[in-house]
């Protein structure tokens, strides 16, 4: 069960892992944003108990026009809404800085991580900043193909070649990034610790890479409000807001190296 204060003595036990690793890499999940008001996906209010996600293939965003024009009228519906980093983002940037963490890999879509200021982010599912075009992958910025919408367009296209233009994000059935994913697993597997924020790790074949750090040999801790797959492994496992106790972890490392 979570709690909204983290146990101090698993608290030291994930600082002092942090002190002692070589290289650590983190793996992000919904959980990591939602102290910033980003519904996760499967939680009791979560993204996916409000609408079906069986919709949200890329068979059915090609096929199917009358989906394509609800996606996009549901992007120019949110555009207005913008969400800030949390203390459990902006403690992944104080990590990095104190040289207690290699990267970010993330399967998050809203950039918080590096509005925060993280350096190294590598983004298993893509993001909403930009759209691509599914024929030829031009990018452009989001902004832009919303002022279409605004402009009366209701299925934007590619101004290039004429293909359909979707978000730049990762859909089911949507084969995630190859240079990212191989990136990933290169540095998740030479990481002598990888700590897991907010990810349920049900969703392959990202929450593969984590696994994948557990059999090179790597620590897997996590922070996370729910049970997950990987929790027989890891160490420690907390259950409690990433946002507090990444800060004391923080707090701990500081006062430890002083």
């Amino acid at each position: 069960m979570a709690t909204t204060v983290p146990d101090p003595v698993l608290v030291e036990r994930l600082t002092d892992a942090l002190a002692s690793s070589r290289k650590t890499v983190a793996f992000t999940g919904a959980g990591i944003s939602t102290e910033s008001g980003i519904p996760d996906f499967r939680g009791p209010q979560g993204v996916w108990t409000k609408v079906d996600p069986s919709e949200f293939t890329i068979q059915n965003y090609v096929s199917n026009p009358d989906h394509r024009r609800r996606v996009w009228r549901m992007r120019a519906e949110h555009r207005d809404r913008t969400y800030e980093p949390n203390a459990g983002h902006r403690a992944l940037v104080e990590l990095e800085r104190l040289g207690a963490l290699d990267c970010v890999i993330t399967q998050n879509i809203d950039g918080l991580h590096q509005q925060a200021g993280s350096s190294v982010v590598l983004e298993l599912h893509g993001n909403t900043r930009e759209v691509k075009c599914l024929s030829c992958d031009r990018r452009a910025l989001s902004e832009t193909v919303i002022a279409r919408l605004d402009a009366g367009e209701e299925d934007p296209r590619c101004l290039d070649c004429g293909g359909l233009l979707k978000s730049a994000t990762v859909s089911f059935g949507e084969a995630m990034p190859e240079q990212i994913v191989n990136e990933s697993l290169e540095r998740a597997e030479s990481a002598d610790l990888c700590l897991v924020v907010g990810s349920s790790l049900v969703v392959f074949p990202a929450a593969g890479i984590p696994l994948a750090a557990a059999r090179a040999g790597a620590r897997v801790a996590i922070i996370n409000n729910e049970p997950t797959e990987l929790d027989e492994i890891a160490d420690p496992v907390i259950r409690s807001p990433a946002g507090v106790t990444l800060s004391a972890v923080v707090a701990r490392l500081r006062a430890n190296s002083r």
